[in-house]
């Protein structure tokens, strides 16, 4: 433990964080493999997962279980702390415009580059409930470990220490170079990772809670899945169909349109999260307040 402590806490954080997340991904990965070649029409995998998943979720988030002498800081890390009520709202409205800026700011870098296709499991092979149980447990994965290891061990420590700038840039980057296991995903995906983290990290700084972005990134890959199965859109793509690039056809009317809509997104998702701030702030005055007037 000594030793740990001695070690920058940045380098502490992005290896906690790594390591945590890798363990409740990995074992999705390896139970979503196992079922597709074993009794592949039954989601067996699921109840499986679902136990892993809630020991994983005390352990690491909840800061239960040996050692004692780590729970204070599993915790911590886990960023596992409620949302007061009136926070919810401010918070889930600013996460959505946030994540449509960028579905909008996809559709201008998707004329200046070359965005590559998603790919997924063939759906039409396996029962339609049993796809529809892989997603949802595959979005609560995401949710819930992506969001524990990245927004509260990584960015969470980083942020500590060396403020919210520099701890979103890291996490984003590390965010976006753990997808690259995906075949498709690129560098010239990175950028969408990184304001994707950016949504997602300023929702935890805000909140102190990973709640919020929880709901969002499950939520989000749930949709997202399903209209790659239905329409064949992945998810940082705004049209199925992909439109000449700028280079190819010149700038016209459409690229222009997609550059006002990004633009007024962004305004209207960035004075959200100026209201999600002060939100925030009022409710832990709030709190102090109730917490003194009990006291006295």
């Amino acid at each position: 433990m000594t030793i740990w402590l001695r070690i920058p806490v940045a380098i502490r954080a992005v290896a906690a964080g790594l390591a945590v997340g890798l363990v409740g991904t990995t074992s999705w990965a390896a139970l979503i493999t196992a079922n597709t070649r074993h009794l592949p029409r039954i989601p067996w995998a699921v109840p499986v997962m679902a136990l892993i998943l809630a020991a994983w979720w005390h352990y690491v988030a909840k800061g239960r279980g040996w050692p004692g002498v780590t729970a204070g800081a599993r915790r911590l890390s886990g960023r596992a702390n409620g949302v007061p009520d009136q926070v919810w709202g401010p918070a889930l409205g600013a996460g959505v415009l946030g994540l449509l800026a960028i579905l909008l700011l996809q559709g201008v870098l998707a004329r200046l580059i070359t965005l590559p296709q998603q790919r997924d499991l063939d759906p039409s092979k396996y029962p339609l409930m049993t796809v529809f149980a892989w997603v949802v447990m595959s979005a609560l994965v995401a949710g819930v470990v992506e969001e524990t290891a990245f927004r509260g061990y990584i960015q969470g420590g980083i942020e500590r220490r060396h403020g919210l700038v520099l701890a979103i840039l890291v996490t984003g980057s590390l965010f976006g170079l753990s997808h690259f296991a995906h075949p498709e995903v690129g560098i010239v995906l990175l950028p969408y990772y990184l304001a994707v983290a950016t949504v997602y990290g300023l929702l935890a700084a805000a909140t102190n809670s990973t709640y919020p972005s929880m709901v969002l990134h499950a939520g989000g890959n749930i949709f997202s899945a399903f209209s790659l199965f239905a329409g064949g859109r992945s998810e940082w793509q705004l049209t199925t169909v992909p439109q000449p690039t700028i280079w190819q056809a010149g700038v016209d009317a459409s690229f222009l349109a997609s550059l006002a809509l990004f633009a007024g997104a962004g305004v209207l998702a960035a004075l959200a999260y100026v209201a999600l701030f002060r939100a925030s702030r009022a409710a832990l005055l709030e709190q102090s307040r109730r917490s003194a007037t009990q006291l006295s």
